[in-house]
């Protein structure tokens, strides 16, 4: 039996237009603890399964049951559907370059994170066409502690009703320290929270509150996570985030970023 697990991510540094009617743009937090496990099992795959033809556009055939185990809840804007299509490809077969293998699932359904990329988080992605449009600066070592507030929200192909953010992706390309990357990844936030809601939303008192250097938020789903120099995260920080009501709560490293 086969099987792969698939590295997600955990929203993102920054997404939004690339100009007031522009690309929209996003830079990625891969995270360790999430994405997916997957495996291969006997049987045929049916024929009506759309995954037939996602396989069929990277000139792979289909053989067998793909089982899919996430490590994320849906929704939450951990990359699990762009996971399991890598996932798929992998189980089939796929050594071909990410470049191929992205724009196929953004053709398969609409949108995509660049988790085939070794290094996701160097990345100005555009995901609604599947293309990297620029390289961006190495984050400094940091650890992100976080979990997941309010509803799931899968996202919309369509939806393309989010802030511009070129001014701050253009302020990331020249940015070196921790503080200026986390100021960015805060505003970013800040913008689609006002746009976007929800108006509830605690992750930035939170990260006053705890020191951290800034906060990241899914900008279409549920993780929050605050961002805290390496081996600094507070050791109340945990508790606090349960107390305004996140689940899921991890903490993970930003050693492949």
């Amino acid at each position: 039996m086969k099987t792969v697990r698939v590295q997600g991510h955990f929203g993102e540094y920054l997404q939004g237009r690339l100009g007031p009617e522009g690309l929209l743009g996003l830079i990625t937090v891969p995270c360790p603890a999430t994405g997916l496990e997957a495996r291969l099992e006997r049987g045929e795959m049916p024929q009506a399964d759309p995954l037939c033809g996602f396989l069929g556009a990277l000139d792979l055939a289909g053989g067998g049951m793909i089982m899919v185990s996430p490590l994320s809840p849906p929704g939450a804007g951990t990359g699990i559907s762009t996971a399991t299509l890598i996932a798929a490809a992998r189980l089939h077969g796929w050594d071909g370059p990410p470049e191929r293998l992205m724009a196929a699932c953004v053709a398969h359904e609409g949108a995509s994170d660049p988790l085939a990329f070794p290094h996701p988080a160097r990345l100005l992605w555009a995901s609604r066409e599947g293309r990297v449009l620029k390289k961006m600066p190495a984050l400094p070592p940091h650890d992100i502690v976080g979990g997941y507030f309010g509803a799931s929200r899968p996202t919309d192909p369509e939806d393309l009703d989010f802030p511009d953010v070129s001014d701050l992706a253009q302020d990331w390309e020249g940015a070196r320290s921790l503080r200026v990357f986390g100021e960015l990844a805060c505003e970013s936030a800040r913008r689609c929270l006002r746009r976007r809601g929800p108006a509830d939303d605690p992750t930035e008192h939170l990260a006053r509150s705890l020191g951290a250097v800034g906060f990241v938020i899914a900008h279409t789903g549920s993780a929050r996570g605050l961002i805290f120099p390496k081996g600094e995260v507070p050791p109340e920080a945990a508790s606090a985030l349960k107390t305004a009501g996140f689940t899921g709560i991890l903490r993970f490293g930003s050693d492949d970023c």
